[in-house]
């Protein structure tokens, strides 16, 4: 049987992808797979994912109401994970104001969820990837809260650790947040607010090497209410 992913053609589409490092499920830092993988299921296509070899991931391909969506898990390490973002992009036509990237975020806590419209990648790897290979910031993103280490852990410690018991009872609320949020968000199509090609920084990197390449100004972090953490 074919594996073979059939490009879509409805003007109305996104692409909502979970960063994170494959095979590595569970994890803080693959928190936004998690996040797609509930996504599926509530659109009930968890079933669906199927290897695309042309962009390097997982993708599931359906529709939401009027709006085409394209779920993408990169099979990439979290540093290179623009690499299968971009080849998705370019494979299904869809242009980064309407690339939403989910994922974690060490600088609030687990319980916590924000969405950012565009601008740096506030030291994630997996988002500066993503702008560095899409040569803009515009993508809108849903963070995830992780919480900072405690003690004496290292923060690759930390990221790269399973969710403790508790956490995964907060998690579990968590996920259903989020999907809400990308749902409502994606229907009414708030995710885009910043012009398509980004600040002029950013404009900019498209005749720099990915060397010389200095991050725009932080853009205003829309929060959502703190969730209660049980």
């Amino acid at each position: 049987m074919s594996s073979e992913i059939t490009p879509i053609t409805s003007r109305g589409k996104k692409l909502v992808v979970g960063l994170g490092n494959p095979g590595m499920n569970g994890t803080r830092h693959s928190v936004g797979m998690a996040v797609v993988a509930a996504l599926a299921e509530t659109l009930q296509v968890s079933d669906q994912w199927k290897p695309d070899r042309h962009v390097s991931g997982e993708v599931i391909v359906t529709a939401f109401q009027d709006t085409q969506i394209v779920l993408l898990r990169p099979k990439l390490l979290m540093n290179v994970n623009g690499v299968s973002v971009a080849k998705a992009a370019s494979r299904f036509s869809i242009q980064p104001e309407h690339i939403v990237l989910v994922h974690d975020e060490l600088d609030k806590p687990l319980g916590k969820l924000a969405i950012k419209h565009g601008g740096s990648a506030r030291g994630h790897n997996g988002v500066r990837s993503c702008i560095d290979c899409l040569h803009t910031d515009v993508m809108p993103r849903l963070r995830i809260g992780i919480g900072r280490p405690s003690g004496n852990t290292p923060v690759n410690r930390h990221v790269l650790g399973r969710f403790s018991k508790e956490e995964q009872n907060t998690l579990s609320f968590v996920m259903e947040q989020s999907v809400e949020v990308l749902l409502k968000q994606i229907t009414e199509q708030q995710l885009q607010p910043t012009p398509a090609g980004g600040s002029r920084e950013t404009q900019k990197r498209k005749k720099r090497p990915p060397s010389s390449v200095k991050e725009p100004e932080e853009k205003t972090t829309h929060n959502l209410p703190e969730l209660p953490i049980s």
